[in-house]
């Protein structure tokens, strides 16, 4: 979850590395610090943002053409200036900057204090500088191999950088389980959690592996095995193709708000060469070696962690109605803890946005050797999750910088939707006029996504009403049950107003206690087979003086009787419901935290990719 950036050449590092960490924000932004290697190591470091430590080092000595950096998002030890990265090892001949956790820490600080060292900070990463310090120190070995040997004692994740200052010129990284990438320059090399501090200076990149240890100087790179020291790798490169426009704001004052904006083009792009020329028929590729399993399948799983786990919920819907396979739908997170019932007859779909979640990588890891097929639905190419798995899909959203997802969600339930349609007709449930209809339904989805965006003054104003609530409700039936979890997840994790997604016949189990007239209540009520109950649920909570926000089709006058705000949106199919509902939710969550003052694209306490259990 935290984000690292390191620059080995010829160039000053500095510049490189505040800009990779402002780049790598979403990632963790509790603190931040940079170590430079220019005849010494310099560090300096702070709580805060990047704009903070940017102020800390502005009359500060930042010369050195080799250097890292570190954003943080705190799992041991609070937000404060010590516990920031890089830490140093006692001595002071090694510097860390770690991505994961280490669990066994406790017990190897007691063993590195049982042997003379001093702690300074409450983390996990300063017992990984003083271990590699001490192995170093006590067998004489280099800092690789010393790196090397420390990481076999380490339980747990960690991508890592590390500076050892007696041998200078070079950068050692690390991967286990935290993401890190490798970019090739000329002469020069970057390192990185992800690839979007390194598209400005190339498009040549190495994925770094589990276990895999890199020395990297200006002029190479070498690459091993972290159990080998003779099993020297050649290094994987890979092209990216993302422009540097795509992680700009371009004119609006938040990305979260970009990125709702961007969601007609980003459908388009995920389904853009999988539709026939007559727009009728669903081709994907990267499932077709899987084909025959996927439709002989006696049960689809999937498993998601937070607004990937309500595209799941989505798609378990669009799989069980359109083709007519039973679907469970995990918490990767709980899935293999729960000893699961799975086994070759099992095809299990994982869905991550970043395809780097910690738990949704394991649970993979976990099916895999109970022998089920995997698939992968993720957006960048080229992660754990992309190679970790049989087949899959990417979705194309394109970079989402915005902490709270909004695209990413939108392009997964294209994919889902795509992949129920295609299963569909090849298990022969859906008859070839309604499976070439549906698919030409998704080609319109975009054009009336643009006209859904239209209402956002209308939404606006909606929100300024409605900011000082303290508790919200969200209400759904059927497929847009998963709609109403994503929006109230959406409204607590930018404006902090507690909110709580239900299907509508539960209120009255429950949450009917809660409705007042200060307590809005946001109904998902289009023109569907359930539109009658839903109306239902809006009078009982009518007849306990609930404010109510409805989304509601195009046209109907009789919810406006009913409702006190009401938001439209076009006719559409069921199966494209979730897509045009969940656009009204964004913009009011986004409207509703800009009104508050709450800061909408990094919200307190959350990370974008979350690669730590």
């Amino acid at each position: 979850m935290c984000g690292i950036v390191a620059y080995v050449g010829e160039r000053t590092a500095y510049p490189i590395l505040i800009k990779g960490l402002q780049r790598l924000e979403y990632r963790g932004y509790d603190s931040a610090g940079v170590a430079l290697f220019n005849g010494e190591i310099r560090v300096y470091k702070c709580k805060g943002r990047v704009k903070e430590l940017q102020l800390l080092a502005r009359d500060k000595e930042i010369d050195g053409s080799i250097g890292m950096g570190h954003t943080r998002w705190a799992t041991h030890g609070e937000p404060s200036d010590v516990n920031a990265h890089p830490h140093r090892s006692m001595h002071g001949t090694f510097h860390v900057v770690h991505n994961g956790v280490i669990e066994n820490h406790a017990h190897l600080r007691r063993e590195l204090v049982n042997r003379g060292y001093i702690f300074h900070t409450d983390t996990d990463t300063e017992v990984l500088a003083n271990l590699i310090e001490e192995i170093y120190r006590e067998q004489h070995v280099s800092a690789e191999v010393a790196t090397r040997l420390a990481l076999t004692r380490v339980v747990g994740a960690y991508g890592l950088a590390i500076l050892c200052e007696e041998e200078p010129g070079q950068l050692i990284a690390a991967r286990k389980g935290s993401p890190l990438v490798i970019g090739v320059g000329e002469g020069e090399y970057f390192l990185a959690s992800d690839a979007m501090p390194i598209i400005e200076y190339t498009d040549r990149v190495i994925y770094m592996n589990d276990d895999e240890v890199a020395v990297i100087t200006p002029g190479g790179i070498d690459l091993k095995h972290l159990y080998n020291d003779n099993d020297a790798k050649t290094p994987e490169i890979t092209t990216i193709r993302v422009h540097i426009d795509s992680i700009d704001k371009e004119g609006y004052p938040h990305f979260m708000l970009k990125e709702i904006h961007e969601q007609a083009r980003s459908i388009a792009d995920t389904f853009r060469g999988r539709v026939s020329a007559d727009g009728n028929k669903v081709f994907l590729g990267g499932i077709l070696d899987v084909m025959p399993r996927l439709i002989e399948a006696r049960r689809i799983i999937i498993v998601a962690c937070g607004t990937s786990w309500h595209a799941a919920l989505v798609g378990e819907y669009l799989f069980e109605e359109y083709a007519r396979v039973p679907v469970e739908v995990e918490y990767a997170s709980e899935f293999r803890y729960r000893n699961p019932i799975i086994d070759e007859r099992d095809l299990l779909i994982a869905i991550s946005q970043s395809g780097e979640t910690a738990d949704t990588l394991a649970a993979v890891r976990h099916a895999r050797a109970s022998g089920a097929t995997i698939l992968g639905i993720c957006n960048v190419a080229g992660s754990s999750i992309s190679r970790e798995t049989d087949a899959g899909v990417y979705t194309r959203a394109g970079i989402e910088i915005g902490v709270a997802s909004t695209k990413a969600f939108t392009s997964q339930i294209t994919v889902l939707a795509m992949m129920a349609f295609l299963l569909g007709n090849k298990r022969q449930v859906l008859s070839p006029e309604a499976y070439h209809a549906l698919v030409a339904g998704l080609t319109r989805v975009p054009g009336m996504i643009d006209g859904v965006l239209a209402t956002e003054g209308q939404i606006k104003e909606i929100a300024n009403r409605y900011k000082d609530a303290t508790n919200a409700l969200f209400l759904g039936r059927g497929i847009l049950f998963p709609v109403a979890l994503e929006g109230a997840l959406k409204l607590k994790e930018i404006s902090y107003i507690h909110a709580g997604g239900y299907p509508a016949a539960e209120m009255k189990h429950g949450p009917i206690a809660l409705i007042d007239e200060e307590m809005p209540v946001v109904v998902l009520a289009p023109n569907d087979k359930l539109y009658e109950k839903t109306i239902s649920n809006i009078q009982e909570v009518k007849a306990r003086r609930g404010k109510v926000i409805a989304i509601a089709t195009r046209g109907n006058a009789a919810i406006r009787e009913l409702a006190d705000e009401v938001i439209e949106i076009p006719p559409c199919d069921e199966a494209f419901s979730p897509l045009l509902t969940v656009i009204p939710l964004q913009l009011l969550a986004y409207h509703v935290a800009v009104a508050r003052g709450c800061d909408v694209d990094q919200p307190r306490n959350l990370a974008k990719s979350v690669t730590v259990e």
